[in-house]
């Protein structure tokens, strides 16, 4: 095979400095529009991992309840629900898988009450910045 063609010498290809500025630029722009919004869904993403954590809990408390016909008093606190307490024979968890689920998503123990004049405990988050009142992230979550 023989080679007509002309080789042309001197030219160079690729992508020039305002061109790759312009594309930063752009991704950019997107990150600023996009970033903001999944902040807000990450925030409310454990929001509503803390309230489905917080029932679960509960479902927990309502066997305990079932096995020793008391809920867990405050000395005990939700702990119970892992580890037996001393002298307990009717006890039949671990209730919970671990004490993990014990730890909001924040990483904070849920505040258990069983002092509430509710006819069953409450369990309770303060949300992402730990203090009682807030809102949107910061708010309180109760069951």
């Amino acid at each position: 095979m023989i080679f007509q063609g002309k080789i042309e010498t001197g030219k160079r290809s690729g992508v020039t400095i305002l061109e790759v500025l312009i594309v930063l630029t752009i991704i950019a722009l997107v990150a600023a529009v996009a970033g903001p919004r999944l902040l807000g869904y990450l925030g409310r993403a454990k929001s509503e991992t803390a309230t489905l954590q917080m029932r679960q809990i509960g479902n927990a408390l309502q066997l305990f309840y079932i096995d020793l016909g008391r809920y867990p008093n405050q000395t005990e606190g939700l702990g119970v629900l892992v580890v037996a307490p001393p002298g307990e024979s009717a006890w039949s968890g671990p209730y919970l898988d671990n004490s993990d689920a014990l730890i909001d998503p924040w990483g904070r123990d849920y505040i258990y009450d069983e002092t509430s004049e509710a006819s069953r405990p409450t369990i309770k988050s303060l949300g992402r910045d730990g203090a009682t009142g807030g809102s949107g992230e910061d708010s309180d979550i109760q069951i």
